[in-house]
């Protein structure tokens, strides 16, 4: 009868002694698991730089997942490449007492090439581990350490990976001979507690019990709102060739002298049939767009990534041959192309992506993901060209490039410019229509659209879709029209202006809502906004309008016979710092009105103080947007 008691105290023991771990989960403080998928214990990098050629860097993360969205936090793998080796790779798994359930040497990893999808050739590989738990939470130790003979990229300290994440405690610690030189720049250390410490030959940042927290409507990219420490060498290593990033204008000419030259030789007979190819053209711009169209339909891009490779463009004449291409491969060809008819342009490099962000232009160092090409225009300025695109219009940037700094690579050196913006007023949606309601209550609409700008990438494409796309596209854009009916649909892509037209018959068999003897009709046929920002309580960040537009709709509306509006609603006017609304209706004759609507959206950044604010103008849109008008016999 002893057994049961005995067995008790046994697993008791064993509960108090898991508890006592420093990977319980259970002794976790209540406050870093409110809003927390996952809780990083402790995030600790050593970078230890050996020489201008090499440096060290050790990783040991332990991660508390708290349950299956926290999954996403947990990154269980190392690359390697030539000029990247893995010296070591652990990981431990505990579960929520503390007790190790399972322990994984660097074989226990998966092997496997690192591609995007598009590359045809890359080097760089990863080692993974495949790990699925078998509850929650559990706790991670991982442990790492790579050499690395590009001193050109140094490990960045981001102490918070993601929303949703606490972070118990982060450190980086930098370890430096004397004779090299490490710049630092700190960002978003506003309204954080962070410590530093500094000394000859070590630099050490950490930081501690940070609370997760929610993403909230309209904020800013994730990298302009959390803490970041960069780090560079004025003297580097990239795949063994030396550089220098003192000055922007001397990392320039070391990009140009050690990574461009040489490399735009083309063969004869293509330099003979771009020249004749041009011989028309009066200015530098039209040579231009001629050679542009002339790489759209002769190139595709893929992405290659050997060595060197994954800076330095491959060879133009390679590229002339083979009709592919990276993003530097297919600049630098067209940049070939251009020389070899007088022309001169740039290669440039920047972010790409739908988030405008910058390169940190008070920071020298090797940054961007991406490559385009700059041509002087006429007006002293620079056009753009996205030369990976097959569809792009000449000097049409769209959202990938937009409006953000880059770096012109001249043969003189480096120079910061801000890229071409589309926003505000530039980037216009207008769209005349009419609409003939019958006594049934179905309606058909005529729409004429035209957008430019920003906006002009709205409809990318669309011209190659399938019927049944196009219908699902316009049923998704006009939800509010029950049982919209696309009759007929023209499409014309003006690439020389920059402007799409969609030209659309619509019809819907109970558009209007009948009750007796009224009829609802819902005036804003064509392009109505529903979206209505979140309240917060108490939001923490500033709302950013990533993008301004003006969109401007003009629509007559031919009542049913016999049938008159009981009331017209008086015109309105919204303006506030965020923009500015308008929607008036006349009446033109007893059965047909004008609907009248404009929309402009400010692009800016904006307090958090103004959210509200911003929120109940949205709000006030929405419901404009919908504005209704009864109908009566008359």
């Amino acid at each position: 009868m002893y057994k049961p008691i005995l067995f008790a105290l046994v697993v008791i023991c064993q509960l108090v002694q898991a508890q006592d771990t420093s990977y319980s989960s259970l002794t976790l403080p209540d406050a870093l698991k409110e809003n927390a998928n996952a809780i990083v214990r402790e995030r600790d990098y050593e970078v230890k730089i050996l020489s201008q050629k090499a440096f060290t860097l050790k990783k040991r993360e332990v991660v508390t997942v708290l349950n299956e969205k926290g999954m996403r936090n947990l990154d269980l793998s190392e690359n390697y490449s030539p000029s990247l080796k893995i010296n070591s790779l652990s990981v431990v798994v505990y579960n929520a007492l503390g007790n190790e359930i399972k322990k994984y040497r660097q074989s226990d990893f998966k092997d496997h090439s690192v591609s995007d999808g598009f590359s045809i050739a890359t080097d760089d590989r990863v080692l993974y581990l495949d790990y699925t738990p078998i509850g929650y939470p559990f706790t991670v130790v991982f442990e790492s350490e790579v050499k690395s003979t590009n001193t050109a990229f140094l490990q960045p300290w981001a102490p918070i990976g993601s929303y949703y994440e606490s972070v118990q405690k982060a450190r980086i610690h930098y370890l430096y001979p004397d004779d090299l030189k490490v710049k630092v720049k700190e960002i978003n250390f506003e309204g954080h507690t962070i410590q530093k410490e500094e000394s000859a030959g070590k630099i050490m940042y950490s930081i501690e019990n940070f609370k997760a927290e929610k993403p909230e409507d309209y904020s800013p990219p994730f990298y302009d709102i959390f803490p970041m420490v960069r780090f560079a060498l004025d003297k580097f290593n990239l795949e063994g060739v030396e550089g220098n990033a003192d000055t922007w204008p001397s990392y320039g000419s070391w990009y140009y002298n050690s990574l461009l030259t040489g490399t735009d030789e083309l063969p004869d007979a293509t330099v003979v049939k771009v020249q004749s190819l041009v011989k028309d053209a009066k200015t530098n711009v039209e040579k231009a767009q001629k050679i542009y169209e002339y790489v759209q339909n002769k190139t595709r891009y893929v992405s290659i990534q050997l060595g060197v490779g994954g800076w330095k463009p491959m060879l133009a004449k390679d590229v002339d041959r083979l009709g592919y291409g990276d993003c530097k491969a297919l600049s630098n060809y067209t940049r070939a192309l251009l020389k070899a008819v007088g022309v001169e342009s740039y290669c440039t490099i920047i972010y790409a992506g739908k988030d405008t962000r910058d390169l940190t232009t008070d920071f020298v160092a090797m940054q961007g993901n991406h490559m385009i090409l700059a041509l002087p225009d006429e007006k002293g300025g620079y056009l753009f060209m996205e030369c990976t695109s097959q569809s792009n219009p000449f000097g049409y940037q769209g959202s990938f490039t937009d409006d953000r700094y880059a770096l012109l690579i001249k043969p003189q050196g480096g120079e910061i410019v801000k890229t071409n913006d589309y926003n505000n007023r530039k980037s216009t949606q207008i769209t005349t229509g009419t609409v003939t309601i019958a006594e049934d209550g179905s309606m058909r609409g005529v729409m004429l659209r035209k957008s430019a700008g920003f906006q002009y990438s709205n409809s990318e494409g669309i011209e190659l879709k399938s019927k049944k796309d196009v219908d699902e596209k316009y049923k998704e854009e006009m939800s509010w029209i029950n049982n919209l009916i696309l009759e007929k649909y023209k499409f014309v892509n003006d690439k020389k202006a920059v402007e799409f037209t969609e030209e659309l018959v619509i019809s819907s068999p109970d558009y209007v809502k009948k009750s007796g003897q009224y009829q609802t009709l819902e005036v804003n046929v064509f392009n109505q906004t529903h979206t209505i920002p979140t309240r917060y309580r108490n939001r923490k960040y500033p709302f950013e309008i990533a993008r301004g537009f003006y969109d401007e709709d003009t629509i007559i509306i031919e009542l049913p016979k016999g049938y008159k509006i009981e009331s017209l609603p008086e015109s309105t006017i919204l303006e506030d710092k965020f923009g500015e609304y308008r929607l008036s209706l006349t009446l033109l004759s007893p059965e047909k009105i004008e609907v009248k609507r404009s929309f402009f959206m400010k692009k800016g950044l904006f307090e958090k103080t103004d959210y509200e604010n911003f929120r109940k103008f949205r709000e006030q849109v929405a419901r404009l947007d919908a504005t209704k008008v009864v109908l009566i016999k008359a």
